[in-house]
Order: structure tokens, then C-alpha cells, then sequence
């Protein structure tokens, strides 16, 4: 286990030169760097900050999430770069731009994107907030008996749990956990032990809240709360008694947070994993956040013993942790500054039964989450979990919570005595601790346990249930674009596929099998799957679009994902675009793909929808000549989701379905609120209503549409 990846074998800097005609596919200035693309999805989550039409509680946590979104990309994107040049070994990618190029470019845009943050906060969010009765209260707004209480609460709950740390040889300066709230503090005098070394570190207890409420009655109304940091800094000269504080300043260290195993070097990849979480607490350094009235001979200080430069340092006008800000964004009682409660609803052919097997024994259901509830999905595990008839159930887990609905159903088929198989993924980012539990309790509980394969992440979203009817064994299956995780669920759009196909559930059950076995590539006739099928199979359905538009058929191609950065599903996108195919694609985040180049994607539009929802879903539709084929995958366009993780895209057949995802489809593509387009230059702008065009919003429409009486739009 270690926290810095070993350098990989030498790769070619760029794709080989790739013509069409005049145009060579391999030019570099028709990519976007992927990092710098992902800093734009983070720019448009901010944005939403400062859209009138959203509640104010709402706005606050898009700008949360903004921080939170930052922390990762910093702790893994950032800290990847670092790593490459830090090893000599720098990867550059189509764009051609070298990682510390990148790094340069990087700074410049975060900086001025988490300037923009603290402004948004401090003149519009908590002025706003204040004027709705819910107020974080400065020290300086401090009221006499707010102070007095403050003083109680500091001697306490605070100070009992300090462990103040004065800076000489013999207390040399401590190791900081990545991410957690500490304080420099410049000190005058010495102390009992003759020690005058000036400085001391105070890390604030992880242990306690960093927001707490002031009781109403010293407060004139309203919810009005005071920050850990606040309290802190208020009191620390209690900290060193008989010396003079001259300054105290908040600060943040964010450090490599990524966990890289090497296959070769682990017998058991559940113990690799535990002995990593550790490390991760304590990785390279990448970034320090400071308070920007801390003196810049405390930065230099600071700076250098984190190894870091100039370019990595953030000044910010306020707390250097505002993702705690949480329990303020979310806090109940004020219905007018949140979105409004909805219903997932449930299909009526499931509601006519209470027999899930019957019901699918008769039609594919497809659900789309959260308009249509998650329900039914873990209602037929739980059905599974208690019908006699039930013999086995196998299902993937990838993030999935250690005490949620779905393990709790798998856990009871355990104990009842069905074969209960479970493929965890224990290295899904920042959620191997939780899976680690998970794999433990289903182990307690009787139920095979398979880790996947090692340097090869099973992502797929896959549940086989088999059961006894009659004389023959009959196959049920969930296959999904998103998590086993019902209170995702709630939150990202993704689809589901109940089906009891025979042909479907026979490639799911081979799925499995290759996973919990070992054997050769078994031949499906449905399922597709990465990194074998997935990828070649995409990549002809965007040739055959493209050979029917050089032939003067018509052609088309819509596709929703996450991500697309492969560069050679990208070169065959604009390959289709010169032939003349119609291509829109709906890019929630990363998009290395540079639409409207004249003679080369002009016929290409992309479009990022960012709203109340986390669009999660992945789709993959072609006219295909008049007979539509349609793909709903775990997958996005990414490198390492189509070549090096286990994946899978299924087929949504029948017209009824099928023009149900295609209607939806042109939902996103005629949104105007939410959208915002992706430019040649790799700059977005938001979709705006045409002269005389009402306003679309696709989360709206699809809440009213698939909700129906349920849905409360906003």
C-alpha cells in the first residue's frame, strides 16, 4: 500500500496521427485537458450559488458542494499531476499539455474561482440568510451575554479536548490530518520551562461540532449560530497561560488523499485496504488554505514545512472549512428556503400486485430515480429474502452504505439459508471504510463475499436472483445506471431495469460467474461489458451511424453520461460529425470533446444539465437506419470505464420503452433553465429561453411528469 502511484510503463504522449481528409484527428488543439474541464463542472456547481430561482438554503449548499467538490479535486487530480512530475515520469494526454503546465493552469482558475466562492458567501449568501432569520454571529457581533455563554462553552467542551502544541526542538512540528481545522498562533514570553520559541499549533478537536447554536434566550430571534474556529480564537490565550498572544490564524491542509495498490504486492486486499485508510490521513501535501489576515512571515513558515509553493497557497476571507456549513444549509424549519418535498411514484403495474415476480414474469419494468421510487428494487430483494421458492441471489456492491435497506434484505437471505453472493468493490473512493464493514457483516451472516478483481474495479450494477417455479429454475434480474444506495437514490437520476428476460439474465448470470470464477470470456448475446465488449461495441454502433450518413440516410446519436475523455471514442465522434451525423451529448462533468470546430464537430452539441438532482444516468442511443438501438450503461466515456473496470450496458428493448428514454432524452436536449452549452474554446455559457420561448426545466418537467399529484416543483 502506498500513497504514491509507481510509475507505469512508457506510454505514448499522444494518439497516433489520425486523418480524415485534410483533418488530422490527432491535433492537439481539439481537446480539452480533462483536469481543466473538470474544474469547469466545478465552476457551473457555483454558479448555482447565485440563481435567483433556487431556494436560498439550496444555493448555500451548491456553494458547499462547490468546497467539497474542490477538496477532492484537489486530494486526487491535483495530487495524480503532483505525483507525475514528483516521479519524473509526466503523462501528456491528447490536449499536449504537460502536467505542470496543467498545474499552472489549474492555480489560476482556482483561485479566482474560490475568491469568487468567499465573495458569494460573504455578500450575498449569509446577508441573505441573516435577513430569513438564520445568522452565524461574528466575534465582533458578539452581545455580552453571547460572550459570557461562548466563555462557558469554551472552558467546557472545548478546551478539555485541546491539545495545544508550543513549537522547540523537542516539539517539532506535528503531523496535521488532511483536512482538519488547526491554528498557528505567534506567542511573547517564556514559559514555565524557559521555552520562547514564539509559535505554537492548536488543532481543533475533530470530535466536536464546528458549528453550534446560540440558545434563544440571549439572542433576539431567528437561529443564530457561532463556528468552532470562532470560539477558538476567542479564547486561545487561556490555552498559554502567562503568555501574550500576539496573533492566532486558521488553517487547512489538503493532502493526497488517493490509495493506490499494487497487484502484485497484495495476498489479500481487504488487509492492504485497512492499512491504507490510515496512510491517507497523512499523504503529500497539495494545498494550504490560510486565513488571509494570517502575516506572511507565519505563510512562508507554514509553506515551507509543507513543501509547498506560492502557487499552492489559498488566502480566504473567512472559515478554511466550509464544507461543515452543512447543518446550516440543511436545517429544518424553514420550508420557504428549500426545495419542495416530492413523491417518488410507483408504476401502476407494480402497484396492481403484490407479487413482484408475477409482475415482471409478465413485462420489463424500467424505472427512472428519484422520479419513480427505488422502492421496488429493494422490495424485490426483500420479496427474495422471504419467498421459499427463492434459492440464490448475487449482487454487485459498489457504494451501497454498511446498514442500508439492500444489505439488511441480503443479510436475511443469508440467514434464511439461501446462497447469498456478493461482489464488493472495497475500493470505491472514500467509501472502502464503509465497504469494508459491509463485507464483514454479510460474511457474519453466512454470505459469500468476493472482492472483485484485483486492478480491475467492478463498477457494474447488477442483482441475479434465482427461484424455483415449478420444475424449472427461473432468472430475475436488476441492472442499474447508479448505486445500490437508497438515499442516493433520492438524489441522482439514474435508471433501473427489472426484467426476468431469459437471454438477459443468462449473460448477467455468466457476468458473475466470471467474476466470482476464473475462466475465459464467455460469448453474451445481450450484455454488454467492459473492459471486453463495452467499448468495441460502442465504437461500431458509432461507425454504423456514420457509414448510413456518408450512404445519405439519415443518422443520429444521443448520448447522456457523466464523462467523456476517451480519446478514441472522441476521434470517432468527430469521424460521424465530418460524415454528417447528428450528434447531441448530454456531459454532466468532464468533456475532452471540443464541439462546433468548423469541418470537424460542427455537427456535434454539448450540453451540461446541473440542478436539484445529480444527473448520474448514462445513455446511449442511435437512429441506427430507423431501427433505434438503445443502451442504458454503468459506464461512462472514460478511459478507465471502458478499458480497466468491470462494467456492463444492457439493452432497452420494445417501442413502448424504448420512446419513453427517447422522450426523456429530448426533455434534456430543449431544457433552457438548467443547460449550460459547452463552447469550442472550452468555455460554458447557460442556455437561455428564445425570444418568446417559455422557460424548460428538465428536473421540473420530469418531477411533474412522472410524479404527477407527488411532485411540489419549485
Amino acid at each position: 500500500m502506498t500513497q504514491r502511484k509507481k510509475p507505469a510503463p512508457a506510454a505514448s504522449s499522444v494518439p497516433p496521427a489520425e486523418a480524415v481528409g485534410t483533418v488530422d484527428l490527432a491535433d492537439r488543439s481539439l481537446y480539452i485537458h480533462r483536469e481543466l474541464s473538470q474544474l469547469q463542472f466545478n465552476i457551473r456547481v457555483l454558479d448555482q450559488a447565485l440563481d435567483e430561482g433556487t431556494p436560498l438554503q439550496e444555493r448555500l449548499k451548491f456553494l458547499l458542494i462547490f468546497s467539497s467538490n474542490m477538496d477532492e479535486f484537489f486530494e486526487i487530480r491535483v495530487a495524480e499531476l503532483k505525483d507525475q512530475i514528483a516521479f519524473d515520469h509526466e503523462l501528456v494526454g491528447p490536449d499536449g499539455i504537460p502536467p505542470k503546465q496543467a498545474l499552472a493552469m489549474i492555480s489560476e482558475v482556482a483561485h479566482q474561482q474560490i475568491e469568487r466562492q468567499y465573495a458569494i458567501l460573504n455578500e450575498r449568501i449569509l446577508p441573505e440568510l441573516a435577513a430569513q432569520g438564520i445568522r452565524i454571529v461574528r466575534r465582533n457581533e458578539w452581545t455580552l451575554k453571547q460572550k459570557h455563554w461562548v466563555r462557558r462553552y469554551f472552558r467546557h467542551e472545548v478546551a478539555p479536548l485541546i491539545t495545544p502544541i508550543g513549537l522547540d526542538p523537542t516539539h517539532p512540528f506535528p503531523l496535521l490530518v488532511n483536512k482538519s481545522l488547526n491554528f498557528i498562533v505567534q506567542l511573547e514570553g517564556v514559559d514555565a520551562f524557559g521555552r520562547d520559541s514564539g509559535l505554537a499549533i492548536v488543532p481543533a478537536p475533530r470530535v466536536l461540532p464546528r458549528l453550534m447554536r446560540l440558545p434563544d434566550d440571549i439572542c433576539e430571534g431567528g437561529e443564530n449560530h457561532v463556528l468552532l474556529s470562532s470560539v477558538i480564537h476567542a479564547h486561545v490565550d487561556e490555552l498559554f497561560p502567562g503568555m501574550q498572544v500576539h496573533g492566532c490564524y486558521q488553517f487547512r491542509l489538503t493532502r493526497n488523499a488517493d490509495l493506490t495498490i499494487d497487484p502484485e504486492d497484495v495476498d489479500d486486499l481487504a488487509r492492504a485496504l485497512r492499512g491504507g485508510l490510515y496512510t491517507r490521513r497523512f499523504g503529500d501535501a497539495v494545498r494550504l488554505e490560510v486565513a488571509d489576515n494570517c502575516p506572511k512571515l507565519l505563510i512562508d513558515y507554514l509553506l515551507k514545512q509543507f513543501g509547498l509553493t506560492a502557487a499552492e497557497l489559498y488566502e480566504v476571507n473567512g472559515a478554511v472549512n466550509l464544507s461543515r456549513l452543512f447543518g446550516v444549509a440543511s436545517k429544518p424549519g424553514f420550508p420557504q428556503l428549500q426545495f419542495q418535498p416530492f413523491t417518488p411514484s410507483i408504476p401502476k403495474q407494480l402497484k396492481k400486485s403484490d407479487d413482484i415476480f408475477a409482475s415482471l414474469s409478465r413485462q420489463d419494468v424500467l424505472l427512472l430515480h428519484p422520479y419513480e421510487s427505488f422502492t421496488p428494487v429493494v422490495d424485490m430483494l426483500r420479496q427474495a429474502a422471504k419467498d421459499p421458492s427463492v434459492l440464490a441471489i448475487k449482487q454487485t456492491l459498489y457504494r451501497s452504505g454498511a446498514t442500508s435497506e439492500i444489505v439488511d434484505a441480503l443479510v436475511d437471505a443469508a440467514r434464511a439459508g439461501k446462497e447469498v453472493t456478493a461482489v464488493i468493490e472495497l475500493r470505491a473512493r472514500f467509501d472502502e471504510e464503509s465497504n469494508l464493514t459491509l463485507a464483514s457483516r454479510l460474511q457474519q451472516a453466512g454470505a459469500v463475499v468476493i472482492y472483485g478483481v484485483v486492478g480491475v474495479k467492478t463498477h457494474a450494477k447488477l442483482m441475479l436472483i434465482q427461484r424455483r417455479e415449478g420444475s424449472e429454475l427461473v432468472r430475475y434480474a436488476h441492472l442499474g445506471t447508479g448505486n445500490y444506495h437508497t438515499g442516493n437514490a433520492r438524489l441522482y437520476t439514474d435508471y433501473s431495469l427489472l426484467t426476468s428476460d431469459p437471454v438477459l439474465c443468462e449473460d448477467v448470470h455468466k457476468l458473475f460467474s466470471q467474476l466470482t470464477g476464473m475462466g475465459k470470456v464467455q460469448p453474451m448475446k445481450k450484455l454488454l461489458h467492459a473492459p471486453f465488449t463495452l467499448k468495441k461495441t460502442l465504437l461500431d454502433l458509432i461507425a454504423r451511424e456514420t457509414a448510413h450518413a456518408e450512404a445519405g440516410k439519415p443518422a443520429q446519436i444521443i448520448i447522456k453520461v457523466n464523462a467523456v475523455t476517451d480519446a478514441k471514442v472522441i476521434r470517432a465522434l468527430y469521424k460521424a460529425s465530418m460524415a454528417g451525423v447528428k450528434i447531441d451529448l448530454i456531459v454532466r462533468g468532464m468533456c475532452c470533446l471540443r464541439p462546433g470546430v468548423p469541418g470537424v464537430s460542427h455537427n456535434i452539441r454539448v450540453r451540461s444539465i446541473i440542478g436539484r438532482f445529480l444527473e448520474h444516468s448514462r445513455v446511449y442511443w442511435f437512429a441506427n437506419d430507423g431501427e433505434e438501438k438503445l443502451y442504458l450503461a454503468s459506464a461512462d466515456l472514460m478511459e478507465r470505464n471502458l478499458d480497466r473496470r468491470v462494467e456492463t450496458g444492457f439493452p432497452i428493448e420494445g417501442k413502448k420503452l424504448i420512446q419513453r428514454v427517447r422522450r426523456e432524452l429530448d426533455l434534456y436536449l430543449a431544457d433552457n433553465a438548467s443547460a449550460s452549452l459547452l463552447q469550442p474554446d472550452g468555455s460554458y455559457v447557460r442556455a437561455q429561453p428564445a425570444s418568446g420561448q417559455s422557460p424548460r426545466n428538465v428536473q421540473h418537467q420530469l418531477l411533474e411528469k412522472l410524479c404527477g399529484s407527488g411532485a411540489a416543483v419549485s
